[in-house]
């Protein structure tokens, strides 16, 4: 028998503040056919002024838990990805945690920028296989309005507030890829890229939270590569084919990403699910908000075979084969 991580519940949460294209372009020197051509965002969602990144955090975790059927008190660790988090310390994580009334369960952070949700992913995954948890909560969530440049167009356009989460629990299966659950993890990083995209401050550099600082035609380059091959990478260790694939929830970050790497997979653009016109990109927090929306609207069903894959800062970079 294996012991598989199976995602029992999903839950997401948008601030209600949106900032349209439109709006945008009474600040910035840019338009909304810009912002749509070049990135396939429409919209995005800013936190409130009281709110913080562990705000939006416990209410994905509590409609997840919901939809789990689950409340706190079954939670046995809790990760929260994010970039943005409330302090240097404690973690974001112990916020949700104590708001869910689970004192004494481990609860941390795991920084991997928009790679966070695959990272935490794999880390909750070992967890459990480990027998060290048995009902996790994981949560990606961002507050990246905070650090970005208003005045900068080449990257206050593209990012945008929100929260997604998963519980995940322990089930026996078969070590199959038809057992429902976490099938495999592929992480990746190269520091060598640090200049392409980073922020510009931090406790130790400069003691301020700093801005978002993006080369983008660089970051484009290097995504669709290392993306397709991530997602190359989940295929082979699980010996199955991109047709047999139900489902790619990728990273919201640029639609024409997504397309590219689609089409560099030789993948029916029908089965990628895209949420960035409606969030933009949302770091950590992309993955799940698309994963929900999938499985809130009955395009992704018990059994599906669903590819996750991401590419933050770092770079960091990987994917994930998950049977809901």
């Amino acid at each position: 028998m294996t012991i598989r991580s199976v995602i029992a519940g999903v839950g997401a949460y948008l601030p209600e503040k949106v900032l349209t294209n439109q709006e945008l372009a009474t600040r910035v020197d840019t338009s909304d056919e810009w912002i749509v051509e070049r990135s396939g965002i429409r919209k995005r969602h800013i936190a409130a002024d009281d709110q913080k990144t562990s705000d939006l955090a416990i209410e994905a975790a509590r409609r997840a838990l919901a939809a789990a059927g689950r409340d706190g008190q079954d939670v046995d660790l809790f990760v929260v990805a994010t970039a943005t988090p409330d302090h240097t310390f404690p973690a974001t994580a112990a916020r949700v945690q104590a708001a869910l009334g689970r004192p004494g369960v481990p609860a941390f952070d795991l920084q991997a920028v928009c790679s966070g949700f695959v990272y935490g992913l794999a880390v909750v995954d070992n967890f459990i296989r480990a027998g060290q948890a048995k009902c996790a909560v994981l949560v990606g969530a961002e507050t990246f309005s905070r650090i970005l440049d208003w005045n900068d167009r080449t990257t206050c356009v593209l990012f945008g507030d929100g929260a997604g989460a998963v519980v995940l629990t322990a089930e026996d299966g078969k070590g199959t890829t038809a057992d429902r659950g976490v099938l495999s993890t592929h992480l990746h990083s190269d520091g060598r890229h640090h200049d392409m995209l980073y922020v510009d401050g931090g406790p130790s550099s400069s003691q301020t939270t700093g801005h978002v600082v993006m080369k983008g035609k660089e970051v484009f380059k290097h995504a669709v590569v290392n993306l397709a091959d991530a997602v190359r990478e989940a295929l082979a260790a699980n010996n199955v084919t991109i047709d047999q694939v139900d489902w790619l929830v990728p990273h919201q970050a640029n639609k024409r990403i997504l397309d590219s790497t689609a089409q560099k997979l030789g993948m029916d653009p029908g089965k990628v699910i895209v949420t960035v016109q409606e969030h933009a990109n949302t770091s950590a927090a992309s993955i799940p908000l698309a994963l929900h929306a999938g499985v809130a609207d009955g395009r992704i069903k018990p059994g599906n075979l669903v590819l996750l894959e991401a590419m933050g800062g770092g770079f960091t970079w990987g994917s994930a084969l998950v049977r809901m």
